[in-house]
Formats: C-alpha cells, sequence, structure tokens
C-alpha cells in the first residue's frame, strides 16, 4: 500500500526541519518525503516553495508556512460532493 501524503523537501532545509516538527505535533499519518534536488521537474515546480504537503489522492497542496493547526485542517478536509 503506497502512501496517501508527499512532503517534498530539500537537503538542508532548516523550513524544511520546521515543517517536519509540525507534522510531528500534529500527529500526522505516514507520508513519503521527497528531495526537490533530485529532480529538475521537481525544481522547477517546487523550488520556491519547499516545503509543501501534497495529498496524492486529490492533488491538494499544503505550502510553507504552516504550522500544526494547518496540517490538522489540511488532513481533515473531507471530499465534496460531486455536483450534477
Amino acid at each position: 500500500m503506497s502512501l496517501r501524503f508527499v512532503l517534498y523537501q530539500r537537503d538542508y532545509c532548516h523550513l524544511c526541519d520546521l515543517a517536519l516538527a509540525a507534522l510531528a505535533e500534529a500527529r500526522a499519518p505516514e507520508f513519503d518525503s521527497v528531495w526537490v534536488d533530485d529532480s529538475a521537474e521537481l525544481e522547477r515546480r517546487y523550488g520556491t516553495r519547499v516545503p509543501v504537503l501534497r495529498d496524492l489522492r486529490d492533488g491538494r497542496e499544503l505550502d510553507w508556512p504552516f504550522d500544526a493547526a494547518a496540517v490538522r485542517d489540511f488532513l481533515d478536509v473531507k471530499p465534496r460532493p460531486a455536483v450534477l
């Protein structure tokens, strides 16, 4: 089973360390860590925005800055019913 959330981050990034602390404080579920430094495509997409938490199911993203309360809100969003 793959994980639902991904944290895009950089090596040696103090903001990423703060984001990890916020995720821990929010008791976020397990997530994958992806380093944007390893990919030119990810560097273009996330280079100035890291750290970014992405929900792989619906594509939502939580850009930095965020705190534990913002993470909890992000994780608790319920899907909207389809409009017919």
